[in-house]
Formats: structure tokens, sequence, C-alpha cells
């Protein structure tokens, strides 16, 4: 996982140019917002909800109200951070990737070609798309709640596969061609899908995780654009060994 690593800490050395800080702030207040915003009118209306639903009902038929409360409370604040998440990774995504794209591409990566398609619309698409699959695949997981573990588990699983979903397919649109980017999504699925992880993990620490939908779309432009740079790169040398071979 050295390609995951790589992109991380470029990631870190990104965030010491001022001019990224701009574009890091605008999401953050967004989640922010978001998340102060339904914590104070939908928290306790969500806790009393959960608590009237399996397993948390059965635990408090069983005398055990505190564990009870307690998971209702966990199950609350999930689905708070979730929302807000994704209202600012689609922030993230439709607004403040392209400039992130833009910048990083011409100091890091100048030499990459711009050989895929512009299309703001297919962007915003992708992310609406990915962000209504995600409350999809929350809601109908939500019986696997009651696996021990899971609850846990699930939440940061669906956000690892949104910021893949989104930001991956963002990053190498402008750059990449359709048959570059198959090539890629299939030799590094899994790399983006454990990058994607890191960041969701991120998402979770307090205050840092406000900042989690922007360093997610920086992590996902180094990533992507290094795959595609090497990829190019492997296969300029992969025709000029056959060239040699043929004159030879």
């Amino acid at each position: 996982m050295g390609d995951v690593i790589l992109a991380l800490v470029r990631t870190l050395a990104t965030l010491a140019r001022p001019r990224v800080w701009l574009l890091l702030l605008g999401p953050a207040v967004v989640a922010l917002v978001a998340w102060l915003g339904l914590t104070v009118f939908l928290l306790d209306r969500l806790i009393a909800s959960f608590i009237d639903l399996p397993p948390m009902s059965w635990l408090t038929g069983w005398g055990a109200v505190w564990l009870a409360k307690l998971l209702a409370a966990l199950g609350g604040w999930l689905l708070i951070l979730a929302a807000a998440y994704v209202t600012a990774m689609l922030l993230a995504a439709i607004f403040i990737l392209p400039l992130l794209l833009n910048y990083l591409a011409a100091t890091d990566y100048p030499e990459l070609a711009r050989m895929g398609k512009d299309s703001v619309t297919a962007s915003t698409w992708n992310s609406i798309s990915a962000a209504l699959l995600f409350v999809v695949g929350w809601v109908v997981t939500l019986p696997l709640w009651l696996v021990p573990g899971l609850g846990l588990v699930l939440p940061l699983f669906w956000m690892a596969w949104l910021n893949r979903r989104t930001f991956a397919y963002d990053a190498l649109a402008v750059h990449a061609t359709d048959a570059e980017w198959r090539a890629l999504r299939q030799k590094h699925g899994l790399p983006l899908l454990v990058l994607g992880i890191t960041l969701a993990l991120v998402a979770h620490v307090p205050l840092l995780g406000l900042l989690a939908p922007t360093l997610a779309a920086i992590a996902y432009v180094h990533y992507c654009l290094e795959a595609l740079r090497r990829a190019r790169q492997g296969a300029v040398v992969t025709e000029v060994e056959y060239v040699r071979v043929k004159e030879a």
C-alpha cells in the first residue's frame, strides 16, 4: 500500500500551501453548520426513535436500558455525521475538487496531458448518484447492525465507498481516457478503497473530521494523477521496447 501512503504524505505536504486552505475551509464550514443544525434539531428525536427499534427495544425489555440508550445515541451520532459528511462531500466534489485539480495538476503533474472529458454535468451526476446510492446502501444494510460490531464497521465502509466512488472518478475525468480509467479502476480498486477507509477514519476525528471531504479530494487527486502518470510512463517504455525488438 505504498501508493496510498505516498498520496497521504503528498496531501500533508499540500496543506503547507496557504492557497489550499482557502478551499479547505468552505466545506468545513458547511459540515460544521450541518452537524450543529442536525444535532440541535434531530439528535434527541433520532435517539428516541432508535430506542423503539430492535435491537434497542429488545435490550429495554431485558432491563438493559442504559445499553439501549447508549446504542441509540451512537446510532444517532453516526447518522448525523454521515448526513453532514455527505453534504460537505457534495460541495467538495462539485465545486472544490475542480479547482484543486487544476491547481495540483499544474504544479505537481504538469506533464500529464488532458485526454479525458471535462464534463461538469457528468462529474455532478457522478457525485449525486454516489450520494443517493450511499443513502440506499446505508438504509438497506441497517438490519446488519444487529450483528455485533457491524454497527461500527458498516458506516465506515459506506463512507469509504462514497469517497472512492466520488473522488476517484472526478480526479481522473479530465485527464484519463475511458480506457485508462477502466484500467486504473481495475488495477487500483483495492488501494482506492483503502484510501477511502483512511479518510473515513479521519472524518470521525473531532474538528479534524470537518476537513475530511476536502482532504479526501486532495488525496484522491494525488493518488489518481500519480497512478495515471506511472501508467503512461509504463506504456511509453513498453512501446519503446517493442520498437527495439521489432527493429532487431
